[in-house]
Order: structure tokens, then C-alpha cells, then sequence
């Protein structure tokens, strides 16, 4: 299978849409993703294969040094093959490039290996307040 990253890549809402929702294993939404990544990202990186969009990963930012890493995605057709590894080494290129001096990520428990060892993330003190019950 031959993959092609894209930074700030081309995509359909319906596409991601329909990747959050297997990815995150919730029901599809029909969210406006050209607007919302118009508006808040710093950028995003699309994963492709011969049969459409396989990952996707987005980049917020404060406008200035910290970006975050958020819904990082893979088809569950074209996982353990390292595409969300190059999608956050992607991200993390861009992330430098645009004079960005931390990136940012949060994550299940069940993610660490993935975040720490296969991404280079390392573990920092972070805190969080549940906004909804």
C-alpha cells in the first residue's frame, strides 16, 4: 500500500468526518471541518491511499509558540503499519517551521507507548478540569 502525507492536505468533510467517527468509535456527525481548521488550526496532515483518506491529524495553536496535537486518526483498515507516527512527524516538522517551540499532547492511558515511545513525546505535569458530566 502506497501512502502520500500532505500538510494542510485536501480533503471532503464527509471524509474526516466519517474517519473521527470510526476512530473515536461514536456516531457519524456532519461537522464543518474546512471551517473549524480554517479558524483554529495551525494546520493538519492527511494520510492517503489508493482508496481515499487513511489518517489525519490536526494542529492547533495559540498564535504564537505552543501547538497541540488533536484527533489524531487512522483508518482501522491501515493501522500498525507507522501512519500516525508519520502523521504527528509531519505535524511536528510543521509545528517547528512555523517558529512553534512546544508541542502539546493529551491522551488515554492506552496511548503512551504510541505517544512516548513510538512519537518522542515526553511525560510532563498537566492538569484538567471536566467542563461537562
Amino acid at each position: 500500500m502506497t501512502i502520500t502525507w500532505e500538510w494542510r492536505g485536501a480533503f471532503r468533510n464527509e471524509e474526516i468526518n466519517q474517519l473521527h467517527a470510526e476512530g473515536f468509535n461514536h456516531a457519524y456527525f456532519d461537522d464543518d471541518w474546512a471551517d473549524l481548521l480554517s479558524r483554529l488550526s495551525l494546520g493538519w496532515v492527511t494520510a492517503r491511499d489508493g482508496q481515499g483518506l487513511v489518517g489525519f491529524v490536526n494542529v492547533i495553536w495559540d498564535g504564537r509558540v505552543h501547538a497541540f496535537i488533536e484527533d489524531t486518526l487512522v483508518a482501522h483498515r491501515a493501522r500498525r503499519q507507522g501512519i500516525g507516527k508519520i502523521l504527528v512527524a509531519v505535524a511536528t516538522e510543521h509545528s517547528r517551521k512555523a517558529g512553534c517551540q512546544w508541542l502539546h499532547v493529551d491522551f488515554e492511558d492506552q496511548l503512551k507507548s504510541f505517544y512516548f515511545d513510538a512519537c518522542g513525546f515526553r511525560p510532563t505535569n498537566a492538569g484538567l478540569i471536566q467542563l461537562t458530566i
